[in-house]
């Protein structure tokens, strides 16, 4: 299981359906540990297995045999992102028109500013001028971004001394295990409150400092460290029971 079979693996790009399923039926394990990721978003696993058991297929003829990653690596992108489209095509991912029209707002203020001082707003001073909490700003601005890919987010999530998030969290596991507990990390990310959020893009993701991310969000640079603590510790306890 997960090691390259690379004649099965070409007999399968070339057609042969037995060695496809075979393939499919041996790498379920990792196709249903994404899936579960999904569990409670009010789509059936199973439906969401399908899905993703067609991305596994969609890996599999794209799949170059002469590199030199494992098939289990290289496919998780694929079984994730087809289940994210299904999703996402299925309608449950909305932004409410509220949301859309404190963007559009926040977008012009955005524009005013850079234009008239050649640098960005902060996030405080945009909620300065709508009278919103800076919790709300972040949320509109976050609320319609693009789904992102696995390789995207976490190839540059490095914050002071080039650590990055996965590796300030991580406890030392095996490639499999490190796959889903990449996966379980966007999910904590998502279930963070729009402040801790923040936090968490603006050090990890923008790799600012914490005296930058202060200055962005208007508190102290201690307060930052010790919220920062406090959103670490709680994302081991919530990977802690990743398997």
């Amino acid at each position: 299981m997960f090691e390259n079979d690379k004649e099965s693996i070409q007999k399968a790009q070339q057609g042969d359906k037995t060695v496809l399923e075979k393939l499919v039926k041996e790498n379920s394990g990792l196709i249903w540990s994404i899936v579960k990721r999904f569990n409670g978003r009010g789509f059936e696993l199973e439906d969401l297995y399908q899905i993703g058991c067609l991305g596994f297929i969609k890996s599999i003829k794209r799949f170059d045999t002469t590199f030199d990653v494992k098939l289990s690596t290289y496919t998780v992108p694929y079984i994730l992102g087809e289940i994210k489209r299904y999703i996402r095509d299925d309608g449950a991912i909305k932004v409410s028109r509220s949301i859309k029209e404190l963007q559009a707002k926040i977008r012009q203020i955005q524009v005013e500013f850079r234009n008239a001082n050649k640098e960005e707003i902060s996030v405080e001073e945009i909620a300065k001028k709508l009278k919103i909490s800076k919790e709300d700003v972040a949320v509109a601005l976050e609320a319609t971004k693009p789904v992102e890919s696995i390789d995207g987010i976490y190839q540059s999530t490095k914050g002071e001394n080039g650590i990055s998030l996965i590796e300030r969290i991580s406890t030392g596991q095996n490639e499999e295990e490190m796959i889903t507990t990449k996966i379980a990390l966007k999910e904590a990310i998502n279930g963070l409150s729009a402040k801790d959020k923040q936090i968490i893009l603006l050090r990890f993701y923008k790799e600012k400092t914490q005296t930058e991310v202060a200055k962005i969000l208007g508190v102290s640079q201690v307060q930052v460290s010790r919220t920062e603590r406090k959103i670490l510790d709680k994302m081991r306890i919530l990977l802690s029971d990743v398997s």
